[in-house]
């Protein structure tokens, strides 16, 4: 299925129960429909939700999937570095094994990879591009402050 969002197009797959296994912003593929995962993108494009309850089904290694289940902890507008991501998953000392995770993580937005920035506060790697990842957390800094929707 297909998006238009304030940051370009999008375009998620969905599984044979609906969950979504993939998610990532451009002109890619796009398999399946799930009414409820449309609903839940556009509101939280116009600033009416700041999570998603539907299922997901992202395909990698148990590693991985402990990586992107952490992921979504993370408050909408709020980053953390790959060394504290590591830290929630029990094993500081890999921070560069979480990055691998992060940049592999087929669920964009969704599973909020753009939330992750290197320990010195800059921005690093996002499949979309560090530009789009900038403009994610700018845009979720205003909504969740009140000043944009």
């Amino acid at each position: 299925m297909r998006f238009e969002t304030p940051f370009g197009p999008a375009w998620a797959s969905v599984d044979e129960n609906g969950a979504v296994s993939v998610f990532n912003f451009g002109d890619g593929g796009g398999g399946g429909f799930n009414p409820e995962v449309a609903k839940q993108v556009d509101e939280f494009f116009a600033g009416k939700r700041q999570a998603f309850d539907f299922p997901l089904a992202p395909k990698g290694s148990p590693f991985q999937k402990r990586v992107w289940a952490e992921l979504v902890r993370i408050p909408f507008g709020e980053t953390i570095s790959y060394g504290e991501l590591a830290r929630r998953i029990g094993n500081p000392a890999a921070s560069r094994a979480v990055g691998r995770a992060n940049a592999t993580n087929p669920i964009a937005l969704i599973v909020p990879c753009h939330r992750v920035i290197g320990t010195n506060g800059k921005l690093t790697g996002y499949a979309g591009g560090i530009e789009l990842k900038d403009k994610l957390l700018v845009w979720e800094r205003a909504v969740r402050n009140g000043k944009a929707a």
